[in-house]
């Protein structure tokens, strides 16, 4: 069994649910700056904008910009996990938001927390006790019930040249999986390599690492002119600076802080509530209709993860 470095106050799942938190806000606020700029130029944009915020709270803190305290082994285990999390994840996920809808993207995306504990169990030797297996099995099926009970989603019917329609299902979901994986292997990595560093600095090395990977793309397929159109846009920037402080900024970091403490398959767990927390989002935002099964699954996502809080 895993047991967490101050295991009286749950410093580690607290920040996983404060991720979660996180991460559910910056979500709605990324949809409807994607829906102006598109996601690859939104994937750079929010990186930038969360290295701006990082590097002015690395000043306040510690006087300089830039990571200085971080060593070698850890500059480079952070920046693999920045190109695995940030660049492979984010680009499989957005790709597959595509091709399958938010709806199926989201269902493959709960396989991260048992990818997750399977590479915690066989990279970083750690165990979870039955409770916890037991608190992931009820989120993950509370969060199951909730996006497979949703309304079909209506997808274009395809165009000349276009793949088939089971062909791109299938395309898709390796790509869903393949977000999955790329989140599951971001925080393994992140835990490897971070040891007992600051996480918020550790979160400017994986930004960085991320940045650099994305303008590699950018280069590669030519997409600096779209993305100089993209900066043009004042809403989407300001929608992209609010999810920027609260996804791969704050929501980062405090998964970061999240995997220090608790064992990484009960935070990629936790972590994975998202979905159930967009719900109240989206009911006191876009004014949707909140309907029994989003509250059933969500009552029992909760009991979920209140048991990875009992242990």
């Amino acid at each position: 069994m895993y047991t967490p470095r101050v295991p009286l106050l749950h410093v580690g799942e607290l920040a996983a649910l404060t991720t979660a938190v996180c991460w559910a806000t910056s979500s709605i606020a990324f949809t409807r700056a994607g829906r102006r700029i598109g996601s690859l130029s939104l994937n750079l944009l929010r990186l930038s904008l969360a290295l701006v915020f990082a590097a002015t709270l690395a000043t306040i803190r510690h006087g300089h910009p830039v990571p200085l305290g971080a060593t070698t082994e850890q500059w480079l285990w952070l920046s693999l996990s920045g190109l695995v999390g940030f660049v492979l994840g984010d680009l499989c996920l957005f790709r597959a938001f595509v091709t399958l809808g938010p709806r199926l993207s989201l269902l493959l995306m709960a396989t991260a927390p048992p990818m997750t504990a399977l590479l915690g169990w066989l990279a970083l030797g750690e165990r979870l006790a039955a409770i916890d297996l037991a608190g992931m099995a009820l989120t993950l099926a509370g969060i199951t019930w909730v996006l497979t009970s949703q309304p079909a989603e209506a997808r274009p019917a395809p165009q000349v040249g276009q793949e088939p329609p089971d062909m791109s299902r299938r395309t898709g979901v390796l790509l869903g999986l393949g977000g999955a994986l790329g989140q599951a292997g971001g925080l393994v990595l992140s835990k490897h390599g971070m040891g007992d560093y600051d996480a918020f600095a550790a979160t400017q090395i994986r930004i960085l690492a991320g940045i650099a990977g994305f303008a590699a793309i950018y280069t590669a397929v030519g997409w600096w002119p779209k993305f100089a159109v993209a900066l043009r846009d004042r809403p989407a920037l300001k929608l992209a600076a609010v999810g920027a402080t609260l996804g791969p900024f704050l929501g980062v970091s405090f998964s970061l802080v999240a995997v220090q403490n608790t064992a990484a398959g009960v935070a990629a767990s936790i972590m994975a509530t998202t979905p159930i927390l967009v719900i109240p989002l989206s009911a006191w935002l876009d004014r949707e209709k909140i309907r029994w099964p989003d509250l059933a699954g969500a009552v029992l996502a909760i009991a979920g993860v209140a048991l990875l809080f009992l242990d």
